[in-house]
Order: C-alpha cells, then sequence, then structure tokens
C-alpha cells in the first residue's frame, strides 16, 4: 500500500457509516472504537482517487480495550442483485482507529466506499 498524505479532515458522513456498519457486529471492543468516531481523522488516501484511508485518532482519545493491532472487522459488499462485488475492512493499531479499506472485485476501481445497506456484516 503506498498512501498519499492529506491535509488531515473529519470523516465523512459515507465513511462514518461504512465504520459503524463495521462495528455493528457487537465483537468485544466494538463500542470502544464507535467512541473514537467523532474524534478520528483521515490523514492519508491510498493512492490519489482510491477510496481507501488512514485514519488517525489524536492522542488522548480513549484507546480500545484489549484490541490487537491489524484487522478488527471485515464485511462482504454487494451489488444492487446481491452479487458480492468487494469487502471493506476495518484496520486498527495500539487500541485506536487505523484505516478503512475497500478491496474491490470489479474490474473498475470505485471511487467512493460503498453504501452501508450494501455492506453484509456476517
Amino acid at each position: 500500500m503506498c498512501s498519499t498524505p492529506i491535509e488531515p479532515r473529519a470523516l465523512t458522513e459515507l465513511e462514518t457509516g461504512v465504520v459503524t456498519e463495521l462495528l455493528s457486529s457487537g465483537k468485544a471492543g466494538a463500542g470502544d472504537y464507535l467512541a473514537q468516531i467523532p474524534f478520528a481523522q483521515v490523514n492519508a488516501t491510498w493512492g490519489v482517487g482510491s477510496p481507501s484511508v488512514d485514519v488517525v485518532v489524536p492522542p488522548g482519545v480513549e484507546t480500545a480495550s484489549g484490541s490487537t493491532d491489524g484487522i478488527f472487522a471485515s464485511a462482504a459488499v454487494t451489488d444492487r442483485d446481491g452479487a458480492s462485488i468487494g469487502e471493506v475492512i476495518l484496520w486498527v493499531e495500539h487500541g485506536r482507529l487505523s484505516g478503512i479499506e475497500y478491496a474491490w472485485y470489479t474490474d473498475v476501481r470505485p471511487q467512493t466506499l460503498p453504501e452501508p445497506a450494501q455492506i453484509e456484516v456476517l
């Protein structure tokens, strides 16, 4: 992955919806990560035009308890007909949100993250 730094900004409504959906499974620690969303900022994209982003949570915001680094949650992305077109992955590091990845299975890279309604959390 090659990140392209950007001026830090708040998560968009779509990014917030995707993260919230990924955390809806009730997995231990999910509530701690949900509490970080209002403070989280996007500080890089995974290449120009990529919907995947790096996320930073400022020091002073409580970290998730008992969390390991890496993938915290992932879910399938489907099209209108229910066919699998990709997956979204929520990355964490040191008890903090650290990235939102959209891996697509189609030939054309999506310009945005999927709508939360397209995400099937297992």
